[in-house]
């Protein structure tokens, strides 16, 4: 399929999936026109990329961690080893700090609201 029907399908810009691609992340034939042309599997593909962007790992994590994934359902791959978890295990520690900041500056903003709405004496 070409570029701009795998968008279509996937919901993702050509330009998101042109960066995939000089990422690393997916690759594409060329038609000898110099089109890309994709497989079937590249919407799992974009799919799996997507969720690991939105889970918070930067593009150099993804591009280690997907040749240990199956695209189809997210599971390990043949090649996985147990890098994986570890890797995985990491990125969801820092998610989870970041989470716990979150919610620290959170408090203070409520105790800011808190003290802004009081009345004034």
């Amino acid at each position: 399929m070409r570029i701009g029907e795998l968008a279509r399908r996937t919901g993702v810009s050509g330009r998101s999936l042109r960066y995939y691609e000089k990422q690393g992340l997916m690759t594409a034939e060329r038609t000898p026109g110099g089109h890309r042309e994709y497989g079937e599997g590249a919407v799992d593909r974009v799919i799996r990329i997507q969720e690991l962007f939105a889970a918070g790992l930067c593009s150099e994590k993804i591009a280690q961690l997907l040749p240990c994934m199956r695209d189809s359902d997210g599971g390990p791959s043949r090649t996985a080893n147990g890098q994986l978890v570890s890797d995985l295990t990491v990125e969801r520690e820092r998610i989870d700090h970041m989470i716990a900041d979150l919610l620290r500056s959170r408090e203070v903003l409520d105790e800011v609201i808190e003290a802004a709405s009081a009345p004034s004496e």
